[in-house]
């Protein structure tokens, strides 16, 4: 199958194609993926694509999959308690 048909991060998008140029240019973290081509950046937040990601990152530099970084979690969206809302209304009143 060729590289540009296989889908790796389904989110956005992203290639087997497109990993391997970047990883030839010598973007070879899990980090510079995430910048440059958006993996692990969609709604899964690459709980589809990360180990795929690092898989491809530990045969180019061949080294086991242990040693390669995982991504840094930084969730979309950050919860609100309840009181601070209500604290920030009586403020305004």
């Amino acid at each position: 199958m060729n590289k540009k048909d296989i889908i790796i991060c389904r989110c956005e998008d992203i290639t087997l194609q497109q990993i391997h140029d970047f990883l030839d240019q010598g973007y070879t973290t899990f980090e510079d993926m995430k910048r440059l081509l958006r993996v692990g950046m969609g709604p899964c937040q690459a709980n589809t694509c990360g180990h795929l990601v690092q898989r491809e990152i530990s045969r180019h530099l061949n080294i086991p999959i242990k040693d390669v970084p995982i991504h840094k979690v930084r969730p979309m969206i950050t919860g609100v308690p309840l009181g601070k809302i209500a604290e920030d209304q009586e403020d305004e009143n």
